[in-house]
């Protein structure tokens, strides 16, 4: 059904077949050793790809290009399928490369009147090279992941475009399909909600587009189905023992893991790996209702730095006062729950829930259920919940019926996953920072690419105020002062509860203004498409961050573009920069500001004095501090999420191993 040469050749030498019926890579095997060697080359910085180098592939590409401009289609696709073949014999010919991308180039210009420009020729090589393209945003990266996609496709290789979330998976398949059915291929997404058959129909088109949370979890439905598990000739034995018929019906919802190309590859890879993917099951409850309801009343009770205290990372310390303070929990509740130890672990969950976790910031309460917001992305992920009894403690908080207990059936972290495909490659903006960990977990080197353009974004100076409340006024001046010159106005907000926050200010002044969280995500498409209007003032979460492209209309253009307001710095300098990124996009003009508080989650690591000091001084002094504090703080925390990845990256294996050890012994 799929063809993996052309992939295999270009996945190098040290390649291994996993023994599985499903085509997809082997786990490496090295030492402690090999490891440390391995991962020498991630301290190096990413290598800039030239100007002259990009310039000189696309002469190469535009060659080929102008000798089909005249050509019918028909011979366009002919062309595209002999050079294909010829690159499958000679994998590492650039100028075959460049003759299969100048027939899509050409292909794209008929069916998507676009012509790709030579950084985006020079994205879709890097892509084929199983790299990172760094591309500044609005650069096309849809466009170079399409060109990639359909050159790999045609060779019968597998292809999955992955995305953050099930929209921009949508989004870009709609936009991509001319372009595929041009050279006969296929092309789907993944969207949630989608029976077994359709997600296996979805998969064996040319080109699936999926989310990697969906993909994921596929994989895991797979596992559990016994896809992947038992060596290959096992596997065959027992289908043929089992007749035609049969396996027919077991197929594989992924029937290959030969090239992945990761859109926004830095939140899949490195922001969605914090926490591995799990299914689960409902099972009987270890926590009772009534000592749920103990636990969170008597956590109520307990006072800081008496009974518990939060670091500055925000790890809660239980202190030996707390138990005592506590006293046994309630009748009727089994035994166990009486010993010390397990009244320590209940009540550091129980204060975990109370004071780590917020509603409107960490999740949201929507028909009667909690529902756990992606920090992120700024959205609602569906049918996910905290695992130890951290999920049944938030709804006895928040006074909700309480859901049963779950047990785990399967679990796959994100950094175990990728690293099966035969190639993996990915773009981004915003990778430079994460260089070391791409390479030193997916093997993944990070190629910054040139922009097309010039950037006309103008940074303005940042602006930090003493308290809350002044920072929302100084948002809404901002906002209603540049709406007024007919610039789009995008104001970001870190959490729910912060858009709404200046939404209520800007309803007390009679200013009309758009909200987009994960209350309004049914209407994202909508809002979205109209926030590029002169004078509109949208406030979104980070759901209109990455991925999101507001079009500004040409009367918006000619006021100055869109303006975009941060209104909270986050953990990751990505994040910023990726919000600040929906302004200037290809060329066009631009603004952004930061308006921030002194008292921002972001600054509580910070010493009083550092923030004592925002919050009073003025002028520069005041914006190099600031720039100097948001540095530290985003350093600390990437510092932070870098080992707990490591972390889980390492439970990951040492599980592995165990089930593996299991396996053998029984």
């Amino acid at each position: 059904m799929f063809d993996p040469t052309l992939v295999r050749a270009l996945a190098g030498p040290g390649f291994r077949r996993a023994d599985t019926q499903r085509d997809e890579r082997a786990a490496p095997r090295r030492h402690a050793v090999e490891d440390f060697l391995h991962g020498l080359p991630g301290y190096l910085p990413p290598r800039r790809e030239s100007a002259r180098s990009v310039a000189r592939f696309a002469e190469v590409v535009s060659g080929v290009a102008q000798q089909l401009r005249d050509q019918p289609d028909d011979i366009v696709v002919q062309r595209y399928r002999l050079e294909v073949a010829r690159l499958k014999q000679a994998p590492g010919e650039e100028r075959l490369l460049a003759a299969v991308l100048a027939c899509v180039g050409e292909a794209s210009r008929r069916t998507l009147k676009m012509w790709p420009h030579p950084v985006q020729f020079a994205g879709a090589r890097v892509l084929f090279q199983g790299r990172l393209a760094e591309m500044r945003t609005g650069e096309g990266k849809t466009l170079v992941a399409g060109l990639a996609a359909t050159a790999m496709a045609g060779s019968g290789a597998a292809v999955h475009v992955i995305s953050t979330n099930d929209y921009l998976a949508q989004r870009d398949c709609e936009e991509m399909m001319p372009l595929f059915a041009f050279f006969g291929l296929t092309g789907a997404a993944i969207k949630g909600g989608m029976e077994p058959d359709e997600r296996r129909a979805v998969y064996a088109h040319s080109v699936c587009y999926v989310s990697g949370k969906e993909l994921v979890f596929d994989y895991l439905k797979d596992k559990l189905a016994g896809h992947g598990v038992l060596p290959s000739r096992v596997g065959q034995l027992r289908q043929l023992e089992a007749g035609a018929d049969a396996a027919g019906q077991q197929a594989p919802l992924i029937p290959a893991l030969h090239f992945a190309i990761v859109d926004e590859a830095d939140s899949v890879l490195i922001d969605e790996a914090r926490t591995p993917m799990i299914i689960s099951r409902e099972a009987p409850a270890m926590y009772e209702a009534p000592l749920l309801a103990w636990a969170i009343e008597t956590a109520r009770r307990l006072q800081p730095e008496v009974h518990f205290r939060i670091g500055k990372a925000r790890e809660l310390e239980l202190l030996p006062a707390a138990v005592d303070a506590a006293g046994l929990p309630p009748d009727g509740v089994r035994p166990v729950w009486r010993a010390r130890t397990w009244r320590e672990l209940l009540l550091r969950q129980a204060l975990t829930a109370l004071h780590l976790f917020s509603l409107d910031q960490h999740y949201i309460l929507a028909e009667g259920k909690v529902q756990i917001v992606d920090e992120s992305s700024g959205r609602v992920m569906a049918d996910r919940s905290w695992e130890q009894g951290l999920h049944q403690l938030i709804e006895a908080k928040e006074g909700l019926e309480l859901t049963s207990g779950r047990e785990t059936m399967a679990r796959m972290t994100f950094q175990g996953f990728f690293r099966r495909y035969f190639l993996l490659a990915g773009l981004t903006g915003t990778a430079a920072e994460s260089a070391r960990e791409l390479w030193a977990v997916y093997g993944l080197r990070v190629k910054p690419i040139p922009p097309n353009r010039a950037n006309r974004r103008l940074q303005l100076p940042s602006v930090c105020t003493a308290t809350a409340e002044q920072k929302w006024q100084a948002v809404a001046d901002e906002a209603c002062r540049v709406a007024a010159l007919g610039q789009p106005v995008l104001v970001g907000t870190r959490s729910v509860e912060a858009s709404e926050q200046i939404s209520a200010e800007f309803t007390r002044r009679g200013v009309e203004h758009v909200v987009l969280n994960a209350r309004q995500d049914a209407a994202e498409a909508q809002i979205v498409g109209q926030a590029g209007g002169a004078g509109r003032i949208t406030v979104a979460t980070n759901m209109a961050g990455r991925g999101t492209d507001i079009k500004p209309t040409a009367e918006a253009r000619t006021a100055g573009g869109l303006h975009v307001i941060l209104t909270e710095f986050h953990e990751s300098a990505r994040v910023d920069r990726q919000l600040f990124g929906r302004s200037g996009r290809q060329g066009d003009p631009g603004s952004a500001r930061a308006v921030v508080c002194a008292h921002d989650s972001v600054f509580e690591p910070q010493p009083a004095l550092v923030r004592h000091l925002l919050a009073t001084l003025r002028g520069r002094t005041q914006r190099t501090l600031l720039q100097c504090a948001v540095a530290w703080a985003q350093r600390s925390a990437e510092r932070r999420a870098w080992r707990g990845r490591l972390q889980t990256l390492k439970q990951d294996r040492d599980l592995n191993r165990l089930i593996g050890f299991a396996g053998r012994v029984t």
